[in-house]
C-alpha cells in the first residue's frame, strides 16, 4: 500500500512564480523573429525584389498620364496638363468599338475559355490508367510552349481559302471555300478557339493540383455510403476545387479589359477592325507607332482602374454567395 506524503507533494509542486515563468515567454523583437527563420526569408526575396522593381517602382511612372511627357524632359520637367489624355480617350470617336469589342472579348474568354481547363482537369482526374493520363496531359501542355507567331502561322494554314484544311473539308460537301479571316463575324470565334486550344493543358495544371489535395478517404467514405461517381463530383470534388476556381475567377475578372494583345495582333488584319480591335491594340498603335506615351499610359491607368473596381465588386459577390474571397 502506497502512502502520499501531502507536505512531500506540496514541497515537489512548482510554486505560482514558477509555473508563470515557464508559460510567459519573453517576446522576440522582429529583427530576431527573422534572423531565427533566415532561411525562409531568403526563399523570398528574390520574389519581393522582382514585384519592387517590375511592379510597384513603375507605377511612379503612372504620373506622365497627368503630364505632356517628352522624353528629353523627362517626368520632372514635362508639362502637366490633367486629364487632356483621358478626355482625349474617351472622346475618340471610335472609344464605343473599342470598349464593345473588348467586353465581348473579355466576356466570351471567360464564359468559354476559364471553365475548359476545369473541365479538361476532371476529365483527366478521372483517369486510372497513369500512362494514358501522363500521354494525354504531355500533348495538351506541348501548344502553350508555342509562340503566338506560329499558332498564327497554323491559324492561316487552315483557314487558307486556297490550301487550308478547313476549306479542303468544305469542298469535299460540295460548299464554297469560306474566306475565314478576311471576315469580322468568324474573328472572335477564331481568336477564342486558339486561346482554349493554346493555354487549356497548361491552366490545368493549378486545377489538378487542387484535385490532388483533396484527401482519397473521403472518397472511400462516399463509395462505402453507396455514392456514384456523379455524386463524388458534385458533393467532394467540386467543393474541393472551389476555393481555386473562385481565386482565379476573381484574379481574372480583375484583368477584364486585358483580353490578350498578342493572340488579337496576330490575326487582326483592317478587315476585321469592326469585331477586333480592342483597347490594347489602339494603345500599341498610338503608343508605338506614334510614340504618344501619356496618352497611351493614360489608357493603361484607365484599364487598371476600372479592373480594380471589377475586382472589387466581384470579390464582395463571391464573399456573400461562396463564402470564398481574395480578402
Amino acid at each position: 500500500m502506497i502512502v502520499h506524503d501531502p507536505s512531500r507533494l506540496a514541497n515537489e509542486a512548482p510554486s505560482g512564480a514558477d509555473m508563470k515563468a515557464h508559460t510567459i515567454r519573453k517576446p522576440i523583437s522582429f529583427l530576431q523573429f527573422v534572423l531565427r527563420h533566415k532561411a525562409l526569408y531568403l526563399m523570398l526575396l528574390p520574389g519581393v525584389v522582382y514585384f519592387i522593381i517590375f511592379k510597384y517602382v513603375p507605377l511612379f511612372g503612372s504620373v506622365i498620364a497627368f503630364q505632356d511627357y517628352n522624353i528629353f524632359s523627362g517626368i520632372f520637367h514635362s508639362k502637366w496638363v490633367g486629364f487632356k489624355w483621358f478626355d482625349q480617350f474617351f472622346t475618340y470617336p471610335q472609344f464605343t468599338r473599342l470598349l464593345r469589342n473588348t467586353i465581348i472579348i473579355s466576356v466570351y474568354q471567360l464564359v468559354f475559355s476559364f471553365p475548359a481547363p476545369i473541365i479538361l482537369a476532371l476529365l483527366l482526374n478521372e483517369l486510372r490508367q497513369m500512362v494514358v493520363k501522363r500521354v494525354v496531359q504531355t500533348i495538351v501542355y506541348m501548344p502553350h510552349f508555342l509562340s503566338w507567331v506560329i499558332i498564327g502561322g497554323l491559324g492561316y494554314m487552315l483557314l487558307s481559302p486556297q490550301i487550308g484544311l478547313i476549306n479542303q473539308i468544305v469542298r469535299m460537301f460540295d460548299y464554297e471555300p469560306i474566306a475565314f479571316l478576311q471576315k469580322p463575324e468568324y474573328f472572335r470565334t477564331i481568336i477564342i478557339s486558339a486561346g482554349v486550344w493554346k493555354e487549356m493543358g497548361w491552366n490545368a495544371i493549378l486545377f489538378l493540383a487542387a484535385l490532388a489535395g483533396i484527401s482519397p478517404s473521403l472518397y472511400e467514405s462516399a463509395r462505402i455510403d453507396g455514392a456514384n461517381r456523379w455524386h463524388q463530383l458534385r458533393y467532394i470534388t467540386m467543393p474541393g476545387l472551389l476555393p481555386t476556381v473562385m481565386l482565379l475567377l476573381l484574379l481574372r475578372v480583375g484583368h477584364i479589359l486585358d483580353v490578350g494583345f498578342e493572340e488579337i495582333y496576330i490575326f487582326l488584319n483592317p478587315i476585321s477592325f469592326e469585331t477586333g480591335d480592342v483597347i490594347d491594340t489602339y494603345a500599341f498603335r498610338e503608343g508605338v507607332i506614334h510614340s504618344q506615351y501619356s496618352f497611351t499610359t493614360a489608357i493603361g491607368l484607365f484599364k487598371s482602374v476600372i479592373g480594380f473596381l471589377f475586382l472589387l465588386v466581384a470579390n464582395r459577390v463571391s464573399r456573400v454567395t461562396t463564402g470564398e474571397s481574395l480578402y
